[in-house]
């Protein structure tokens, strides 16, 4: 009994029916006890960053949990092994020597093999400006840099399928037919 329940107790009207039980609020389930949901075992990353520090902490975090990486250090050579072969997810840095990663990602989206492709975009850069831009090129998701492992998973995770299988958020949603695309032309009476 609380101090509270003391001091009112003498206050307090009998009702004459017993007192509920208190319930503890039930508490959010730490991150490190919940289960993290990763990509099926063998997923192929592809990782374009310039720094070569940041490229080997997403390798290490990536293989550690089954993923095949690739790596490029500059956008023409992650545009080439793109056309070599594509991966099934990209981590891309915005700021690359030569073409940037704006650039990079304009040109997956216009290639027919690699525009399915979801890019999550790593930038250091604190403006909000490059996140909102990166959406709106075609990115799918945006990671500050410093980023936690935590981070890399949970990114990860948002584009999943029910196959365990990264996928563009444009993806997942329900396509509309094309009579509804098209705008409808009036009729005259």
């Amino acid at each position: 009994m609380s101090i509270f329940d003391r001091l009112l107790g003498s206050v307090r009207k009998p009702t004459g029916k017993p007192e509920a039980p208190a319930v503890p609020p039930a508490a959010p389930v730490e991150r490190r006890q919940r289960k993290r949901v990763n990509a099926r075992k063998g997923t192929t990353v592809l990782i374009i960053d310039d720094s070569p520090t940041v490229v080997a902490v997403l390798r290490k975090a990536l293989r550690s949990a089954g993923y095949d990486t690739r790596e490029a250090l500059d956008a023409e050579q992650g545009l080439a092994l793109i056309a070599e072969e594509a991966p099934e997810l990209i981590f891309l840095d915005i700021i690359l020597p030569g073409m940037n990663g704006f650039n990079a990602l304009r040109a997956i989206r216009k290639l027919p093999a690699s525009q399915h492709i979801p890019v999550i975009m790593i930038s250091g850069n604190e403006h909000a400006t490059e996140q909102f831009y990166a959406n709106r090129i075609g990115a799918d998701d945006f990671m500050k840099k410093p980023f936690s492992r935590h981070e890399i998973f949970a990114r990860i995770e948002a584009l999943l399928d029910e196959q365990f299988v990264p996928r563009r958020k444009v993806d997942a949603a329900p396509t509309s037919s094309p009579t509804a695309a098209t705008p409808a032309t009036p009729t005259s009476p």
